[in-house]
């Protein structure tokens, strides 16, 4: 009697330990501890060589999204300005529906101006009663539309709510500092208002510069025509005599004049053209182009028109 109470009390004492009653794992306990062996070793076989853990990974990662997205007002001020500085004006705007005291931020607002619009009368002026970059946002934007749908009217509007000064510098500078101006409405512009480009052409230094660099970035802020007529001439002319303003020492040194400039660059226009165009079959040589720019200009020297020559033929066209 008291073995077989025994012999039941040890049995049950075996089954909570996983053992059968002969003494033997389970075939289900024996599964699970060979799989736990088996994870056990491979984590210590990751840490040992120096491995990421990726089951704490993971399950750091879930915590943090159930966590949700961090809250600005929680960390110091100096970083969540930095972090909303990478908005555009969108994003701002929508940011701040959630944290509106950091995304009304004047600073923000006037990083986002001076980004876009570079140059404005109004930021050099004491700011009149009511004045909020955010406000001064909204109005740039409307007007840079109005002015891609009518230049004039842009102007007028810029004028009309105290940003730009009515002065052919000022808008010459707004435009310089602006990349939000449609290209084309901008040289209808400047081809009615010569005093604007004037002031704009002096804008540009192309000191230390080489020729067809300093002719591509002249272009980039007034474009060319698409066609041969007075307002390309007009241009061309304009910068010719800037570029010797702001070279005088290579002019002295290759003897050139504000209309060998001129030449030079109305030979780069056309070897340009017939460079990169697909319609041109037979292509300008380098030989070709030497001949024919010497001819205009006999003072240029043979190497330095190749060199011009070399420069479009590797890096494309000048007015692109």
């Amino acid at each position: 009697m008291g073995q077989g109470l025994w012999r039941v009390a040890r049995n049950q004492q075996l089954q909570q330990e996983g053992y059968s009653e002969h003494g033997y794992l389970t075939r289900e306990q024996s599964r699970r501890m060979a799989t736990s062996n088996i994870s056990n070793t491979s984590q210590q076989r990751k840490q040992v060589q120096g491995g990421i853990d990726i089951y704490h990974l993971l399950k750091a990662r879930k915590s943090r999204e159930q966590e949700g997205f961090i809250n600005l007002e929680m960390l110091p001020p100096e970083l969540s300005f930095t972090i909303l500085s990478y908005l555009n004006a969108t994003d701002l705007c929508l940011a701040s529906c959630v944290w509106q005291d950091l995304a009304n931020d004047e600073l923000l607002w006037q990083g986002l101006c001076k980004s876009t619009w570079g140059h404005c009368s109004i930021y050099n002026k004491n700011p009149p009663l009511g004045f909020s970059f955010r406000k001064l946002y909204m109005q740039l934007d409307e007007g840079s539309l109005t002015f891609n749908a009518n230049p004039d009217e842009g102007v007028n509007y810029f004028m009309s709510k105290g940003i730009l000064d009515d002065s052919p510098k000022e808008i010459a500078k707004f435009i310089f500092c602006t990349r939000t101006l449609n290209w084309k409405k901008l040289r209808i512009y400047l081809d009615e208002r010569r005093d604007v480009l004037d002031d704009l052409v002096t804008l540009h230094n192309f000191r230390n510069q080489f020729l067809p660099n300093a002719l591509r970035e002249f272009f980039r802020h007034i474009h060319a025509p698409e066609e041969r007529g007075e307002y390309l001439e007009t241009l061309i002319t304009k910068f010719s005599h800037r570029f010797c303003v702001c070279n005088p020492d290579l002019m002295r040194e290759l003897g050139l004049s504000p209309d060998a400039v001129y030449v030079l660059c109305y030979s780069l226009i056309l070897l340009s053209i017939d460079l990169t165009s697909p319609h041109v079959k037979n292509k300008m040589s380098k030989r070709e182009f030497i001949r024919n720019t010497r001819r205009a200009a006999q003072n240029i020297s043979e190497d330095f028109v190749g060199h011009l020559y070399d420069n479009i033929y590797l890096i494309g066209h000048v007015a692109a």
